[in-house]
């Protein structure tokens, strides 16, 4: 019986017949990023853009002080996107986070100007008072079977309503020292004195620790059961990328005044947030009633309870946010959060949230708010129009929602 040898030559070891090392990895980097650019694709954008107008600015966009601003002016739509991110992920929508945020901006200055309350009493009034309204809202939609678009388009005019009755139409403020410290302050200086923040950079380098230690357990746990992993030299090249970042963030940080005391809350809900997504069961419910509900409730998962949960969360950041807001403009204004929703979804969007529910991660809300952070001040600093700003983020958001159309489409052929 003859055999049926195999004629396919052997590929050819690096270095030889022309194929170098560095083509090698080349060629990993390529295939890596085409199996995760859904992953990848915005943090890649992120930075093309930081490039492109640190150049444009001829560098003004990466001084210490511009990039301690872009946080602080950031900071509250970046605490909706991740409330948004998991309502999206749930296959829901929150047009009322905008409007919250304003609601819980009068009710702060309410209770500390009009009332004296002292402020971190009024804080947690403030934080309950959020969680009261997200939890409504999630009522109506887990248990009511009213859709998500409808609850909430209701909660939005009912906020706006009731923020211009709070304050009767007018600002008010000032807020107490303290809360402004919050919204505006920065850690505290230790240590000798040196060129920069002792403690931002303490920080800093804890930071890379966490990260590179987290990107280790994340890769082992993923080859335990036998998923697609990222090349050694790949995984290696993105540690070192990725602390390479923080540190440079870092530095600058470290620069100026330190890191501002709202850059540590957002840190503690990026981490927080993200391991409940990862690790937790409620997230992986919440991936899984937005996936696909009809299995998920055959699979036992308690489809209501979880959205009841995810608006009640939304509506506590929400009030966070609202918090940050007044605090950092030092006043409550019945005009306060507009248009807030919509940056929050973009947000979401844009850092790789899908219109279908079941995708996402908070990390990437993180991203997509930077993207729509870094393109408001890089347009600022040179000079492009509120109108023309508009229109720049408006094809952005159709550019990363066409991506995810596209990339699905290709998965699926």
């Amino acid at each position: 019986m003859s055999t049926v040898t195999d004629k396919t030559p052997a590929a050819a070891p690096p270095g030889r017949n022309g194929t170098g090392s560095g083509d090698g990895l080349l060629r990993l980097m390529l295939d890596g990023m085409r199996r995760n650019m859904r992953q990848y694709g915005m943090l890649i954008a992120l930075g093309l853009i930081v490039v492109l107008f640190a150049v444009w600015t001829e560098g003004d966009l990466l001084l210490p002080r511009n990039v301690s601003n872009l946080v602080l002016q950031n900071s509250y739509i970046l605490i909706l996107a991740i409330g948004m991110m998991l309502v999206i992920i749930a296959g829901h929508i929150d047009l009322s986070v905008g409007s919250l945020t304003a609601f819980v901006g009068s009710m702060a200055a309410v209770f500390m100007v009009r009332n004296d309350l002292p402020w971190p009493v009024a804080v947690v009034l403030c934080l309950a008072v959020g969680a009261i309204a997200g939890a409504v809202q999630g009522w109506f939609i887990a248990y009511g079977g009213i859709p998500s678009f409808i609850v909430t388009l209701a909660g939005m005019l009912t906020f706006r309503g009731l923020t211009e009755i709070f304050l009767e139409g007018q600002t008010l403020g000032p807020f107490p020292r303290g809360l402004q410290k919050v919204a505006n302050g920065f850690v505290p200086e230790v240590g000798p004195e040196t060129n920069y923040h002792n403690l931002t950079l303490l920080l800093g380098l804890a930071l890379i620790a966490l990260v590179v230690l987290q990107e280790v357990r994340d890769r082992r746990r993923q080859k335990e059961f036998d998923l697609d992993v990222l090349p050694a030299k790949l995984f290696v090249l993105k540690l070192v990328a990725l602390a390479a970042a923080v540190l440079v963030v870092t530095l600058l940080l470290a620069s100026y005044k330190g890191a501002p005391i709202v850059l540590l809350i957002l840190g503690v809900l990026l981490v927080g947030f993200g391991y409940v997504m990862r690790n937790a069961v409620i997230g992986r419910h919440i991936y899984a009633i937005g996936g696909n509900l009809p299995a998920a409730k055959l699979s036992g998962v308690r489809d209501r309870k979880v959205t009841f949960l995810v608006f009640l969360n939304m509506g506590m950041l929400a009030a966070l946010a609202g918090l940050v807001f007044a605090a950092r403009f030092n006043a409550a204004s019945p005009k306060a959060g507009l248009n807030f929703e919509l940056e929050a979804i973009a947000a979401a969007f844009i850092g790789g949230a899908s219109m279908a529910g079941g995708v996402g991660t908070v990390l990437g809300a993180i991203i997509g708010g930077l993207v729509l952070g870094v393109l408001n001040n890089g347009m600022n600093l040179v000079g492009v129009g509120t109108d023309w700003q508009q229109v720049i983020k408006g094809l952005v958001l159709l550019a990363a929602v066409g991506f995810d159309v596209w990339n699905k489409r290709k998965v699926g052929s």
